[in-house]
């Protein structure tokens, strides 16, 4: 079945009276299941994960159209994601019913620096530290996936998402993605914030693949695009293959908000 991503994208692409034509990519065929060129097809690989924590995908109109979109990868990879479009005029029913389920606590993941004080509940990967302790409610972390312009605008025009606590990560890496250009590397793409947040949630053998994941999409897109063979045996896909051999730890290491008017219990 195919996954929330996938559903966004076919009716983006039912919707659209002209076809999607990439900027930058390669204009050949591509695949349905990973949108690469078919003799670099990689869905042989999937490796979908069942996680207490959930994702939840807010993407600008042509995200879901970009073969370079790394929101793919997080569907591919995290049983329990959603994903829907973003309109400032209009939200999904099924967005609010999503963000409203008690068996959610859900996480706005965007820098602190752009959210009141009281709403940042996090700013830097803590120590462990147990999750959900009288609560029981899972962590469902709100990425907004587009570019830095159109993510600023998601967050400051979306006032369903005005209650939520602010996840505000502080990682000390800079960003490995290298299918599109940014000026910073403290700017991550969405797969690689994913892969941050499930390990903060003590999600550690899915954050390994996610990251992993996204090396080995990277290699195929790259090695389609210049019209180089896959290299099967590379350190992508044994990174790939020692994450889905480790074993997951019991545990979590994301602090629940504070008790604070206006938050969520």
């Amino acid at each position: 079945m195919p996954h929330a991503v996938a559903l966004l994208r076919a009716a983006r692409l039912a919707r659209s009276g002209n076809p999607f034509l990439a900027h930058g990519g390669f204009k050949r065929e591509r695949c349905e299941g990973c949108r690469l060129a078919p003799s670099h097809c990689m869905c042989a690989l999937h490796p979908s994960m069942d996680t207490r924590a959930g994702v939840c995908l807010l993407m600008s109109y042509k995200e879901p159209l970009k073969p370079s979109n790394t929101g793919w990868l997080i569907a591919d990879v995290v049983a329990d994601t959603f994903a829907f479009g973003w309109a400032r005029t209009e939200t999904d029913p099924a967005l609010l019913a999503l963000l409203s389920d008690p068996q959610w606590q859900p996480f706005v993941v965007f820098p602190g620096q752009y959210a009141a004080p009281e709403r940042v509940v996090v700013h830097a990967v803590p120590p462990p530290a147990p999750w959900g302790e009288g609560t029981g409610r899972r962590p469902l972390f709100i990425l907004l996936d587009g570019t830095w312009a159109e993510a600023r605008k998601m967050f400051g025009r979306s006032p369903y998402l005005d209650a939520l606590p602010v996840l505000s990560l502080q990682p000390d890496q800079v960003s490995q993605y290298q299918l599109r250009r940014s000026g910073r590397g403290d700017h991550f793409c969405t797969s690689e914030v994913a892969a941050l947040c499930m390990d903060l949630a003590g999600e550690h053998r899915t954050a390994q693949t996610l990251d992993a994941y996204l090396s080995v999409f990277t290699h195929h897109y790259l090695c389609a695009k210049n019209q180089q063979p896959v290299e099967w045996e590379g350190v992508a896909y044994s990174r790939l293959r020692a994450a889905l051999a480790r074993p997951e730890r019991p545990g979590s290491q994301l602090r629940p908000p504070p008790a604070t008017d206006g938050l969520p219990a």
